[in-house]
């Protein structure tokens, strides 16, 4: 059985709100995507493998960035009682579902984690590299991360950006789709770092943050994460981040690869495959396919990603690992039997 731990879909009365927000180019994206909210097409999606069924949660644009803050806990709401009534009348083609939970409101995120995951059974919660711009290790965040290391539950944690957000500071905004391509692997790496150099992962040792896409870029820059940042301060003169490195309880790289689990969502990309497995140990690595973004609308993604797990010189036990024996461990949920 092979569990696809990073899967996206939109709930009916969701979806319904998103398209009556009138958010920019959303109506165009969903077109050109069925599978990503129209039921049957997707279940189709899923049929067509073997011993196969998927996590959903919903896709960007994030909550806080088309409903105000007063609102976007309900939306929420709306967006998770959704997931968790398709996961109880699909059951064979939805195995679990990730919470949204908005953190544009004080403690609305830690409130909604809380009944998503006592209430209606989530298994974890799904937040975005920044809110509106904002770094996640600034103080008003931190009561989201406390309930979650409360209650030890992974959080999937998706890139945003947008072309708002210039390839030089002299531009107006990011040409050429620049901000996806590129730009999300950055944001998923910078997140991790300021978990990390925010002392967050030390402050709360039972967090569990899955990140999207083999982690970005985090892979292929071993050489500057490991022996790079050992020399951290040797190149800023008006902070002590000597100081700083200090006081972390082990090497910088150790929290990238010990403290943050990752999906195999990278396009099919064989390199980036590659790259992940080497640099994450094997119990932090999980099946996850971005479903349903791939030029096939669906189906592409999840064949290749699969194709090039079983390249990997792993054992059979060592592909359950990956396939699902990981995302039960960390979500306590139980999806083969």
């Amino acid at each position: 059985m092979r569990i696809d731990a990073y899967t996206h879909f939109f709930p009916a009365k969701y979806f319904q709100a998103l398209v009556d927000s009138k958010v920019p180019d959303i109506g165009k994206r969903v077109r050109e995507v069925p599978a990503i909210h129209d039921l049957d097409v997707r279940r189709k999606v899923v049929d067509s493998f073997p011993d196969y069924r998927q996590i959903i949660c919903v896709a960007l644009p994030p909550i806080g960035t088309w409903t105000s803050p007063d609102k976007a806990e309900g939306i929420a709401r709306l967006a998770n009682d959704g997931l968790k009534e398709l996961c109880d009348k699909y059951p064979d083609q939805f195995a679990g579902f990730v919470a949204e939970v908005p953190l544009t409101a004080p403690d609305a995120g830690a409130r909604e984690s809380e009944r998503a995951i006592k209430e209606l059974g989530a298994c974890g919660v799904q937040i975005v590299t920044n809110v509106n711009g904002k770094p996640l290790d600034r103080p008003e965040f931190e009561p989201f991360f406390a309930k979650m290391n409360q209650l030890k539950l992974p959080v999937w944690v998706h890139p945003t950006r947008t072309a708002k957000t210039p390839d030089y500071v002299d531009e107006q905004k990011s040409l050429y789709e620049i901000w996806w391509t590129f730009g999300w692997s950055y944001e998923t790496a910078t997140f991790m770092a300021r978990m990390v150099f925010s002392k967050t992962l030390d402050k709360y040792p039972e967090l569990k943050i899955l990140v999207h896409h083999f982690g970005g870029i985090v892979p292929m820059l071993e050489g500057r994460i490991g022996p790079g940042w050992d020399q951290l301060g040797a190149r800023t003169s008006d902070e002590d981040y000597g100081a700083l490195l200090k006081q972390l309880k082990k090497r910088p790289i150790n929290y990238f690869k010990e403290n943050f689990y990752a999906d195999s969502a990278v396009f099919g990309g064989e390199g980036a495959t590659v790259a992940g497995k080497m640099f994450y140990p094997l119990e932090k690595i999980v099946f996850a396919s971005d479903c349903p973004f791939d030029p096939e609308k669906g189906p592409m993604y999840i064949r290749e990603t699969l194709r090039l797990i079983e390249k990997m010189d792993w054992t059979k036990a060592e592909r359950e690992q990956v396939y699902y024996k990981n995302l039960e461990r960390i979500t306590g949920k139980t999806f083969v039997k």
